[in-house]
């Protein structure tokens, strides 16, 4: 059995998305999320657990998407993720053991190894997810994060507790 983690991290793209880079005829980028993952932003928030989001790139359609799920910890345009969550896990008293990260390739690969739980999508590099504490079922883009999210709840043994939060409405 594992514990909660106080703090969960997710990569955009390759996690949320599948990875690809989608441009319109003018130039307009495109990102197809899951909503899946969306419930896995609820669950954590049924088990107290703060959701961030932490991305290389830096996109409007990634900023829309935290605001539309009350995400706001959302930092985008990270060159060195692994900088960035020491900062995050300072200003709020954690450490690398109190953290979940879910990522899928090389600007992930430190925060992967230091963090006291990881994760990777299915289709991750091998050598990446071979890293990992976990490397999931579910493919990048077709709800890898909320199957974390779970595979976190059920493993620390409160799995039941959800499941009532939900049958009793009070999380939906």
């Amino acid at each position: 059995m594992i514990g909660l983690p106080k703090l969960i991290l997710t990569d955009i793209d390759g996690v949320w998305t599948d990875g690809g880079m989608y441009y319109d005829n003018l130039g307009n980028e495109l990102k197809k999320f899951h909503t899946y993952d969306s419930a896995g932003v609820m669950f954590a928030r049924a088990m107290e657990i703060e959701v961030g989001i932490i991305t290389g790139e830096n996109t409007e359609i990634v900023a829309r998407r935290a605001s539309k799920l009350n995400i706001n910890l959302l930092r985008q345009g990270v060159r060195n993720k692994y900088q960035v969550i020491q900062e995050i896990l300072n200003e709020r008293s954690l450490g690398w053991q109190d953290l979940a990260y879910i990522g899928d390739d090389l600007n992930d690969l430190q925060v992967i190894r230091a963090a006291g739980l990881s994760a990777t999508p299915s289709n991750a590099p091998k050598y990446i997810s071979d890293m990992a504490t976990w490397q999931l079922e579910t493919r990048g883009g077709d709800g890898a994060f909320r199957e974390f999210v779970e595979r976190i709840i059920k493993e620390s043994g409160h799995w039941n507790t959800l499941m009532s939060k939900i049958i009793e409405g009070t999380i939906i």
